[in-house]
């Protein structure tokens, strides 16, 4: 059984750099991972790449052959990349035996709001190969001090949650930089289990633009209330790279956690009624970072 991560996200929230800190922790705690880059405009990647959509198609070429701009490229080669999907699948299938497996996306939020292309490539590799996947979805925690900028930030997390049909996990990230912006209007809790959004709106109000567009906004909130689905977990990947203490090295840990339970990780090997895998699902479990030691902790 093969799992692994759909990490997704506007463009600058951190895709490539969470792929590379991932793996590595990951790796860490000892599983081996293959980092997938279906990104085409990524041309600087950090991280040991086990597939790279270049092999197959080339934005420059796409953009020069077509005269295409960056975003018509981007939705030419996904399409692309769903017509050869066969492709795609030879080069897993060598890696699926034992691998965990990390998918790096395009930023372009066109690809994940409207267009099919890329659902579809997901949809035939959960369908098709069985594969157990989880969406990751990347939101710059930055947007939190902007009220404004943060329901923007929940109604792209809502329609990118409703479009693709996957397990869901919103995630804020480059917290290590989010005080760098300002004292935030409330505490963290209020943008992490995105309480209620009326409080938000006297702040909109003391900008004569957004007061402007206060019946359009008050009813923007209220569809993102009456969904109830979006919630953000924090993460600074950062310290993965830093190995500053255990504390950041368990803040990546509680972000596993969830994860191995939006894609059935942790229940893999597991035999039990359905009493058992509702006892895991519902508790707290030992995940396979308790299991390994962390030299950089002692």
């Amino acid at each position: 059984m093969v799992f692994g991560q759909v990490v997704v996200g506007p463009p600058g929230s951190g895709k490539t750099t969470y792929c590379n800190g991932m793996s590595q922790f990951l790796t860490l705690i000892g599983r081996k991972v293959a980092v997938i880059n279906l990104d085409p405009a990524n041309d600087a990647l950090p991280y040991e790449c086990a597939v790279n959509i270049e092999d197959l198609i080339k934005l420059e070429d796409v953009m020069a052959e077509h005269g295409l701009g960056p975003n018509g490229g981007l939705v030419y080669c996904m399409d692309y990349l769903e017509k050869n999907i066969d492709w795609l699948q030879s080069k897993l299938e060598p890696l699926a035996k034992d691998h965990y497996f990390l998918f790096d996306f395009p930023g372009q939020v066109e690809l994940f709001t409207l267009h099919s292309n890329a659902k579809n490539i997901i949809l035939e590799m959960t369908r098709k190969m069985d594969y157990r996947l989880a969406a990751v979805h990347l939101v710059d925690s930055h947007l939190c001090s902007d009220p404004g900028k943060y329901i923007s930030a929940l109604l792209l997390s809502l329609t990118t949650m409703l479009h693709l049909e996957l397990p869901h996990i919103n995630v804020l990230s480059k917290m290590d930089l989010i005080e760098s912006y300002g004292k935030l209007a409330f505490n963290l809790e209020f943008y992490t289990d995105v309480q209620d959004l009326s409080y938000l709106q006297q702040y909109l109000d003391q900008d004569p633009r957004s007061a402007k567009y206060r019946k359009l906004t008050k009813a923007l909130c209220e569809v993102i209330e009456d969904f109830s689905l979006v919630s953000f977990a924090t993460l600074d990947i950062q310290a993965i790279f830093l190995f500053a203490n255990c504390q950041d090295k368990e803040s990546v840990g509680n972000l596993v956690k969830l994860i191995d339970k939006a894609n059935g990780y942790v229940f893999a090997g597991i035999e039990g009624d359905i009493v058992e895998f509702s006892k895991i699902a519902a508790g707290t479990v030992d995940w396979d970072y308790y299991r390994y030691p962390f030299e950089f902790c002692l």
